[in-house]
């Protein structure tokens, strides 16, 4: 039996029929064509599913999409601003943390809920916040770099960087 979820999503609202088990990851990939997250493991363990659930980043394969009803959600698509990239994104390339890429858009994700909230993380911030997000190619370092210097892009009012205050 098909439920409707309404949820606001990078801003703009949508509906969509799901059966109740439908994972959020699926209804943002398959359902609506947002097709940014990735699906990884599909357990909880490697992060690249995270978006920001009422601000709070989450892993979407464990989450149903009925639970999302009347909520806001922003994935890695709602971090640009027409063409111009967001202070993060912009860190992660100048500082080459993307390899594959495979896991950048919930690093992306886990980065954007830390920097909402806090404007100058330190490094264990930082690294405490992408701790549910594995990397296989980076080793970290770079990201960890990235991360600090969109803080500071940030701080710094960067364009891009209004879509912080979501």
């Amino acid at each position: 039996m098909a439920h409707k979820v309404t949820v606001r999503i990078n801003g703009s609202r949508y509906q969509a029929e799901v059966e109740p088990r439908t994972l959020l990851v699926h209804m943002l990939r398959d359902t609506l064509r947002l097709t940014g997250t990735h699906v990884g493991c599909v357990v909880g363990r490697c992060g690249a599913c995270t978006v920001l659930w009422n601000d709070v980043p989450v892993k979407s394969c464990m989450v149903f999409a009925i639970q999302v009803e009347n909520d806001e959600i922003v994935t890695v698509e709602g971090l640009k601003e027409g063409n111009e990239l967001h202070p993060i994104q912009k860190a992660f390339w100048n500082h080459d943390a993307v390899e594959c890429g495979y896991c950048t858009p919930g690093m992306l994700m886990a980065s954007y809920g830390l920097l909402k909230n806090e404007t100058n993380p330190t490094e264990e911030q930082i690294k405490r916040a992408i701790s549910g997000n594995l990397c296989r190619c980076t080793g970290y370092r770079n990201i960890v770099e990235a991360i600090k210097d969109a803080a500071a892009r940030m701080r710094a009012g960067e364009a891009g960087s209004a879509k912080q205050a979501v």
